[in-house]
């Protein structure tokens, strides 16, 4: 079993791959078909910027994150800028938008696309989201789109995220969970055909650790259920693992939720 540090280069090394072009992403480091990702249409969203979308999200957290005008977001995870731009064009030229990324060859591809659309209010900063190098109380609002389930500590990522929002501040994001017991085998299936399911954990534990950090209004704004396709179980799985695994009931799923830092 990796340890989190090999996990992260693990990461940083597919994500590399993706920002240079070599790699096809779809909700994470993998290259599975695109129609059968996670990743949601952007098209005739303001701001939208089609040379930064790499399908790499399993959602719009922007859409639920309630930006106002003249707001700070900061965008965990940001990639080449997809929704650091749609971000951009909500909070309109008074606001800021900072787009953090562990992978250096993505954070030169956002820089790159903001550069060559002259927007001067969008930053993009290398940085490990369970060790932000942001001041407390920077942002009011954070967003995040399918990278929390690629984050070794996800109580460390939540507790910087309290961190750095202003009290009364909010977070939007998009995320992949399990709902029930996904068998060891079938995880293994799932993360060779979208490589975002590795570091997915229960629905329940998922939305225990917001609440233990201390956010409160935790809401679900919308959850998609991912369907392994019978062919690419039977591919991996003997008959009787899929029988079993069918009787769990266990569900994939992408889901969106939002939660309020009160003190």
């Amino acid at each position: 079993m990796e340890t989190p540090n090999e996990l992260k280069q693990i990461v940083q090394d597919k994500y590399s791959a993706i920002a240079s072009g070599t790699e096809i992403g779809c909700c994470g480091p993998c290259g599975c078909t695109p129609n059968l990702s996670f990743a949601d249409s952007y098209e005739g969203r303001d701001g939208y910027v089609p040379e930064a979308d790499l399908a790499l999200g399993c959602g719009i957290p922007t859409d639920a994150a309630n930006i106002q005008e003249g707001d700070t977001v900061v965008d965990l995870g940001s990639g080449a800028g997809n929704d650091a731009f749609v971000a951009r064009r909500l909070v309109g030229e008074h606001g800021k938008v900072i787009g953090v990324d562990f992978t250096p060859a993505m954070i030169r591809k956002a820089q790159n696309n903001a550069s060559r659309l002259g927007y001067t209010n969008v930053e993009f900063v290398q940085g490990d989201i369970e060790a932000l190098l942001l001041p407390t109380k920077t942002a009011d609002v954070v967003v995040s789109n399918c990278v929390l389930n690629l984050v070794p500590d996800k109580k460390k990522a939540f507790t910087e995220m309290y961190r750095i929002l202003k009290p009364g501040g909010r977070f939007t994001v998009s995320d992949i969970i399990v709902e029930g017991e996904l068998p060891a085998e079938v995880r293994k299936v799932a993360e060779l055909y979208a490589g975002c399911v590795s570091g997915a954990v229960a629905k329940e534990q998922y939305l225990g650790i917001m609440k233990e950090i201390g956010f409160v209004d935790v809401i679900v704004h919308k959850e998609r259920n991912f369907l392994l396709p019978e062919a690419v179980l039977r591919e991996y799985l003997s008959p009787a693992e899929i029988t079993k695994f069918r009787a769990t009931k266990t569900r994939i799923l992408s889901m969106t939720v939002s939660g309020v830092r009160l003190a």
